[in-house]
């Protein structure tokens, strides 16, 4: 293995964002083995199949540039601190022969760990103390032997390191200073705040005591027009008015004054009305029941207006339209014809044209004013029919035609009433049978069990009589198994090897259970199935239920069980080639059809109870499916 070692710190950090899994790796690795990945300063277990946050995979071992890890699910939280470094052991893989044959790739592979070891060594010593390039030479970095309760610090001398000063006399005296600091702020911040709250208590109660005296004016001869401050009456403000000897309040909204208790003679009133307060009721009853709220409901429910009305509208309301002389109706849908806006379903009108107008209206040479239903109406010139594009009949009350009428023009307009016919319950329908001539069947009675309505042989009525020409049709669905061939190719991606199926790399592959996949593979890279992503490269092992492999024609055959767990093809010679195969359920891909044969034959209950789907129809029909449609042939 030869890779190319950059001029790359094997450490990269990063600021993970929410349910990030994916970093980069920007510098080469051997193997998988040679990275170490930490989140904050817990280090992760390498997974190929990562199942959470602790766990990562990798790829990208052995190429030039590095890779990636993948983080299993749900990912780093915001703002985790993820670091990736190498690590390679420190030690020689390889034994040069003195003689015979001289590996290139395996002495590349040997130098090239050694530059990796060099590259770590450096960033190691980059996170160690060091002297600075322009210290004295004499200084010691040297760790003198440790010393308990003492702090390391620089000798009298400055040449060396120390365990001198004593720990805890130094802890002792920044506690005791940082505790005389705080209780100091303490006494500092209680005065304060006693000092303010009698302040704000003070405010408080001044501020009550304005408010009361502008809400509560007191005792005055007559109404006030400001406040006892001078100020605006404020909007619900009292006094108690001593001519009158009443309370009264202020209404702002109306900028008047308003009695909350009755006078002497307004108390008289009321108690005369509650002596009378039976005769009272009954005429608020009857008022009620039966007066002013039926005329009140009347006028709501029954308008007449040039334009529909847009507000109170309920269900059943009724309105007259006079710009098109039509009662209408509110229905759930809007407003809408309550009748025809003409007598009967049609009406003639006859107008003797003299000038050249292009439109009539009013009333006619009968004196008949012309109403029509809009857009329902013949207009005839001289006994030529018009055509839509002649004239227009929206208005209910007019025609205008497109050029001008010559003098002398007799016009006739036939008017059409349309109606909105009410539903009508089935119950109320007793008697007569609707004629085929008017869309009904002609019959009166029902006819027998397993009878149907067919044209009698006279064909010129309905009649009930035996179906046994019908046809029944049932339908089922299933699977039938099929063999499909897969043509496995090898391509060069970024300098590494990938596996090509169908034109497309590492394609993930949708295997049915039941079906027969033959792959056929290039020798030099053996295509093989596993529980683990890429197989025994990840951890896990070669899955053979169903295999068979034929080594001479380089095909391996899959028959899928059923309930086959989720796979992953790969190269049993080379890591990250391969890609997904999932094991689906299979889909009816088979339609069965069950017949009567012309009546001739029966079909049982539990049968009939079995059929995905069931039609009735005449006989010779024949089925199939194409491309998932039902084609039906006759």
């Amino acid at each position: 293995m030869a890779i190319t070692i950059s001029d790359t710190e094997p450490r990269i950090q990063y600021t993970a964002t929410a349910g990030q899994t994916s970093f980069t790796v920007p510098f080469a690795f051997f193997a998988n083995a040679d990275l170490q990945v930490f989140n904050g300063t817990s280090q992760l277990t390498f997974n190929a199949s990562p199942s959470n946050a602790t766990q990562y995979s990798v790829t990208g071992a052995g190429v030039s540039g590095g890779g990636s890890i993948t983080l299993g699910s749900p990912g780093a939280t915001v703002n985790d601190v993820i670091t990736i470094v190498r690590e390679v052991a420190i030690e020689r893989t390889t034994d040069f022969p003195t003689s015979g044959a001289f590996q290139i790739d395996s002495l590349n592979t040997e130098l090239d760990k050694i530059i990796a070891m060099a590259q770590q060594l450096e960033r190691d010593l980059k996170l160690s103390p060091r002297v600075n390039t322009t210290s004295s030479s004499s200084f010691n970095l040297t760790f003198p032997d440790m010393v308990a309760g003492k702090i390391l610090s620089a000798n009298a001398g400055g040449t060396g390191l120390e365990f001198s000063v004593d720990a805890s006399g130094l802890l002792t005296a920044e506690a005791n200073a940082s505790t005389s600091a705080t209780n100091a702020a303490n006494s500092a911040t209680a005065a304060a705040s006693s000092a303010t709250s009698a302040l704000n208590a003070k405010n408080a109660a001044e501020a009550a005591l304005d408010t009361f005296d502008d809400d509560f004016l007191g005792s005055k001869a007559s109404d006030p027009a400001v406040d006892n401050d001078g100020d605006a009456l404020a909007d619900g403000a009292l006094y108690f008015n001593t001519t009158d000897n009443v309370m009264k309040v202020y209404d702002l909204g109306n900028t008047q004054w308003k009695q909350l208790t009755p006078t002497s003679s307004q108390q008289t009133s009321i108690d005369t009305v509650s002596g009378s307060i039976t005769n009272v009721n009954l005429v608020g009853t009857a008022i009620s029941t039966g007066g002013l709220s039926g005329a009140t409901s009347f006028a709501e429910r029954y308008r007449v207006a040039s334009s529909a009305p847009v507000s109170d509208n309920d269900v059943g309301d009724l309105y007259f339209d006079t710009s098109q002389n039509e009662l209408k109706v509110y229905k759930s849908s809007g407003w809408a014809a309550a009748g025809s806006t003409i007598n009967g379903t049609s009406a003639r009108f006859t107008y003797n044209i003299t000038g050249t107008p292009t439109t009539v209206s009013g009333a006619d040479a009968n004196g008949n004013t012309l109403a029509y239903d809009a857009g329902f109406a013949d207009v005839f010139v001289n006994g030529v029919r018009m055509s839509s594009s002649d004239i227009t009949i929206t208005s209910g009350n007019s025609v205008v035609f497109a050029s001008p009428l010559t003098n002398g023009d007799v016009v006739d307009i036939v008017g059409f009433g349309t109606f909105n016919v009410a539903s009508i319950a089935a119950s109320s329908i007793t008697s007569g049978i609707l004629p085929t001539s008017r869309g009904g069947t002609g019959v009166g009675t029902l006819g027998s069990a397993g009878q149907a309505l067919v044209v009698n042989a006279a064909a010129n009525a309905l009649e009930f009589a035996n179906a046994s020409s019908a046809e029944v049709y049932g339908f089922n669905l299933s699977f039938v198994p099929s063999t499909i061939n897969y043509t496995v190719s090898v391509q060069s991606v970024g300098g590494a090897n990938k596996y090509f199926i169908l034109g497309t790399q590492q394609k993930t592959l949708e295997l049915e259970e039941g079906n027969t996949y033959v792959f056929t593979y290039p020798s030099a890279h053996p295509f093989a199935l596993s529980t683990t992503s890429d197989g025994s490269h990840g951890g896990g092992s070669e899955y053979t239920t169903g295999v068979t492999r034929d080594s001479s024609a380089n095909t391996l055959t899959f028959v899928v069980p059923a309930s086959a767990p989720q796979l992953y093809y790969y190269c049993t010679s080379h890591s990250g080639m391969g890609g997904t195969a999932n094991t689906p359920a299979p889909v009816n891909n088979n339609l069965q059809v069950t017949t009567t044969n012309q009546g001739q034959d029966s079909i049982s209950a539990s049968t009939y109870a079995g059929f995905d789907d069931v039609i009735f129809a005449a006989s010779g029909f024949t089925f199939s499916l194409s491309d998932g449609d039902l084609i039906a042939t006759v």
